[in-house]
């Protein structure tokens, strides 16, 4: 987990309402192994997240856990900026409207098929952009929610 950052395990259960004992039981582990998810001192298996993901109604939490916790997700999964409805809308409408300014480049790209080492520059910023409105889509599929992420959200 990244130090800077609210806990993500804590953060999911304190937003469903839930008290370390109560969720402990729900998601069936004990306080302690819940204490030590929520602390950072271990990572929780995929099993745990799913079950924490659906008793405390969180499905960006099993996202967030990808993201955080495997090298894979660090290096794939774009960053979340999970906020109130609107500003998600409004990020993603940015984000779709900085896609017009490589669109262009883009089709002129694909045209051929390849991308040579010419136009490699200029794929690698459409590539970026790409990414930054799929982040910004799933931050809006989960910013319904409505939660309080504190640094959660990056």
């Amino acid at each position: 987990m990244h130090s800077t950052q609210e806990n993500i395990y804590r953060v999911a259960r304190k937003a469903a309402g839930f008290t370390r004992e109560s969720a402990a039981e729900h998601i069936c582990t004990s306080v302690r192994s819940l204490a030590d998810y929520e602390t950072g001192k271990t990572i929780p298996g995929d099993d745990i997240v799913c079950m924490m993901a659906e008793v405390y109604k969180a499905r960006w939490l099993g996202y967030m856990h990808l993201q955080q916790s495997t090298e894979l997700g660090r290096k794939y999964l774009p960053e979340l900026h999970i906020s109130e409805l609107s500003r998600s809308v409004l990020r993603f409408q940015k984000e779709v409207g900085d896609l017009k300014y490589v669109n262009e480049d883009m089709i002129e790209i694909a045209c051929d098929g390849t991308v040579d080492q010419q136009e490699e520059e200029r794929w690698n910023h459409i590539a970026k952009e790409v990414h930054e409105i799929i982040g910004a889509a799933i931050s809006l599929i989960f910013s319904k929610q409505e939660m309080k992420l504190g640094g959660v959200g990056h």
